[in-house]
């Protein structure tokens, strides 16, 4: 399989074909990750840099992780904000990777479309792993993962994406993604917590928990970005959670094999409740992460086979 541009940018945009093939690509990944096997020769001799400007975990190191796995030499790094304060630094940055002659860069920026103009500038494959409000597109596919290998199927579910939209790129990308596979998507959140453009995106919204998770067949719940919200967005964190958090009373109005998910990190006891994060029988946020490195391996891998070698 191909995909249509040479950078993995965004979901929006991307046609059916080319994410169920990837999500097909992952499962592979997948098997050959829980057979103990690797493919340390795909990407050997290629250099992976991850280019961190706001701290994530989970992510880099899961790009880290699958890049190794695949043979690459893995270079992380993480870049202070404090010190990215005009768009000519990012340029400089541009010009250092070039020189650096990398092959893939991973790039997680707080400012909406850093990553893109990082790809009109360098010679690697570019990969957003998010970029400020926009999107998360690795997010999107691993989360599309873990539901298909749930459910069987994404085409025709009920997905009830609960909490933070507006600040909420995972929820951007989801809903790009999980539309595209013909999924339906409802939002579900305060009317302060809506992005602005929310009547073009596709999705039914809910302003009442209740109403919205009726029959829902997964529950996503999104992470309270205080970080990113001016003052009075939310009352407090116990009033969010009373009217907004998923508790097992809440998750009852769903389906009543609905599963839970969470791209983490989670806030517990603000928008999920413990017993609800930790339940076995309902809860697939561990199989988020496992879902995720082997759809980062695919994503490197399609972008590898579509990059030539430099000299």
């Amino acid at each position: 399989m191909m995909l249509p541009a040479r950078h993995l940018l965004a979901i929006e945009g991307l046609h059916q074909t080319a994410i169920a093939g990837l999500l097909d690509l992952a499962e592979s990944y997948l098997l050959l990750n829980r057979s103990g096997k690797t493919q340390r020769d795909l990407l050997k001799g290629r250099t992976l840099i991850n280019l961190f400007f706001e701290d994530s975990t989970r992510t880099r190191t899961s790009f880290e992780l699958a890049g190794k796995r695949l043979g690459a030499d893995v270079i992380n790094m993480s870049v202070s904000t404090s010190s990215v304060n005009k768009g000519e630094t990012l340029l400089d940055t541009a010009a250092t990777l070039n020189a650096m002659n990398c092959d893939l860069l991973v790039v997680r920026h707080g400012q909406s479309g850093a990553p893109a103009l990082l790809a009109q500038k360098v010679d690697a494959a570019v990969i957003n792993a998010g970029d400020g409000t926009h999107e998360h597109p690795t997010q999107a596919l691993l989360d599309a993962l873990t539901i298909r290998r749930a459910k069987g199927r994404i085409e025709g579910l009920t997905v009830a994406i609960c909490g933070d939209v507006a600040h909420s790129r995972v929820a951007r990308s989801n809903l790009h993604c999980l539309t595209a596979l013909n999924a339906r998507v409802r939002l579900i959140g305060p009317p302060t917590l809506m992005p602005a453009e929310v009547a073009r995106l596709g999705a039914e919204v809910f302003h009442d928990m209740a109403e919205g998770l009726k029959g829902a067949d997964v529950v996503m719940m999104l992470r309270l970005q205080r970080e990113r919200m001016s003052g009075g967005q939310v009352p407090s964190a116990r009033e969010f959670f009373r009217f907004y958090g998923l508790d097992a009373q809440k998750l009852g109005l769903a389906a009543p094999d609905a599963i839970v998910m969470h791209p983490g990190p989670m806030n517990r006891g603000v928008e999920i409740d413990s017993a609800v994060a930790d339940d076995p029988a309902r809860s697939v946020i561990a199989e988020q992460v496992e879902m995720g490195v082997a759809v980062r391996m695919a994503v490197l891998d399609i972008l590898a086979r579509q990059q030539p070698r430099l000299a």
